[in-house]
């Protein structure tokens, strides 16, 4: 007869373990999820263009 029908309170810590407990199943049983291994093509980065501005304005 101690036990409550309504919702349980829950301390934070408790509900912090939970809430990991749960993060870790659900990464463990979807290993194609959000953080998969497709990793994309390298691509060759932008290389800054030089200032021409004097010479094209024929600056002193």
């Amino acid at each position: 007869m101690t036990e409550e029908k309504g919702p349980r309170k829950v301390d934070l810590a408790e509900a912090i373990r939970s809430k990991l407990e749960q993060k870790k199943q659900q990464t463990g049983s979807n290993k194609n999820g959000f953080h998969g291994n497709d990793t994309k093509k390298l691509t060759t980065q932008n290389n800054k263009k030089a200032n021409n501005q004097r010479r094209r304005t024929g600056g002193s």
